[in-house]
């Protein structure tokens, strides 16, 4: 039943980043996931510190409302004339650090350190229940990210057509009436929260792997927004299948094997994709040549 558990995280992890990794990727902004889950620190150690409990209702919260700090000193920065990268790099690492401090102060006693925080364990989500009324109604991480997934999934879909052409041609977006801003935080909010409830499973920096592995895979694959957010949940689901029993096998890190199994996907994908694979654009250019 551990093991019924333990895929139904990592798939559901996979669905939820992979579908919010889809936009990341094609709006260029793949580090932003990065700097989220990063700079979300800070906020869990202060809901932490407020509430006095690890419960995931008030990490998620405290995290999310980090998340859309973020974005917004990024957004602040860049208008300020500060290049992109150089805006994400300084505000992550700033938020970042000041967690590392928070967790370092006032936490060195309680179960919420560095290794729980940038790493966790997807082996123990079994055990980490929800209690209802005196009913175990299963692992608190299988709600969270459930939950997650199944907001990400109404917001994107009530919204598609917005999301699409903000993604794809801003301008246009804005020229139609389309709040661009407004859809730009909404995605960011949905990327927060992913990050959060997808913390207690398989940690803050491997999550970063779920949303833009996957969703750069799927885009190596197809050139269709709906058809790349499919590939990238199928990916994510295969990548958490896989990982987990290549884990048992090498006896490794359950989250860590997945991640490397998406990135073997993604090698793949780069190699062979049938419209933007190294070695099939190498055969058409000697196939090119001979004719």
């Amino acid at each position: 039943m551990s093991t019924f558990w333990v895929l139904l995280t990592g798939m559901l992890v996979a669905s939820t980043c992979g579908i919010v990794g889809c936009f990341l990727v094609l709006r260029r902004m793949a580090m932003i996931g990065d700097a989220i889950s990063h700079s979300v620190l800070p906020g869990i150690v202060i809901a932490f510190l407020i509430s006095g409990s690890r419960d995931s209702l008030f990490m998620l919260l405290g995290a999310a409302a980090l998340g859309l700090v973020t974005v917004f000193l990024i957004q602040l920065f860049q208008q300020s004339g500060v290049q992109s990268d150089a805006s994400i790099g300084v505000v992550f690492t700033a938020l970042f650090a000041v967690g590392v401090v928070l967790v370092s102060m006032y936490t060195s006693k309680i179960d919420l350190d560095l290794d729980c925080v940038l790493y966790g364990e997807i082996a123990y989500v079994p055990w980490n229940t929800l209690h209802v009324g005196g009913i175990d109604i299963g692992p608190k991480a299988v709600w969270g990210v459930g939950t997650a997934l199944f907001l990400t999934i109404l917001v994107i879909t009530v919204f598609y057509k917005q999301f699409k052409l903000c993604s794809f041609d801003p301008a246009m977006a804005a020229a139609v009436g389309i709040p661009v801003a407004l859809f730009h935080y909404l995605l960011m909010g949905l990327v927060s929260v992913s990050t959060v409830a997808s913390f207690e499973s398989v940690g803050v920096i491997l999550v970063v792997g779920m949303m833009v592995v996957p969703p750069a895979t799927a885009y190596l694959l197809t050139d269709k927004l709906g058809k790349m957010i499919v590939y990238s949940v199928l990916i994510g689901c295969a990548s958490s299948v896989l990982g987990y029993y290549a884990a048992l096998l090498l006896d490794a890190s359950i989250a860590g094997s997945m991640i490397c199994t998406a990135g073997v996907f993604f090698l793949i994908a780069l190699l062979f994709s049938p419209s933007h694979g190294v070695m099939v654009r190498k055969f058409r250019q000697k196939r090119s040549v001979s004719v």
